[in-house]
């Protein structure tokens, strides 16, 4: 589903128009990225708990020439999803 599959769906879903559902999914984005940068986590009941997570530093190998290099710690984003969420699939 493409961005725009998906403001058409939010729109008939909650009965708005194509313009204000994608206003409400880039605020949500938004809002979500700006929690994350300071730091915060979003936790949606039922759905899921958006996060930061740290990746530690590491040996890696060049595919190209078999040199080892290091690669950097870095921060990633991550959803974990709900008890909830995960058995709506297998039930």
């Amino acid at each position: 589903m493409t961005k725009t599959e998906l403001v058409k769906a939010i729109a008939a879903k909650a009965e708005l128009s194509n313009a204000q559902s994608a206003k409400a999914l880039d605020a949500f984005i938004d809002v979500v990225t700006e929690a994350l940068k300071a730091g915060d986590k979003v936790s949606l009941v039922g759905f899921g708990s958006f996060e930061m997570k740290d990746v530690p530093a590491k040996e890696g190998i060049n595919p190209a020439t078999g040199a080892k290099i290091k690669i950097a710690a870095s921060k990633k984003p991550v959803l974990k999803f709900g008890k909830a969420y995960k058995d709506a699939f297998n039930a």
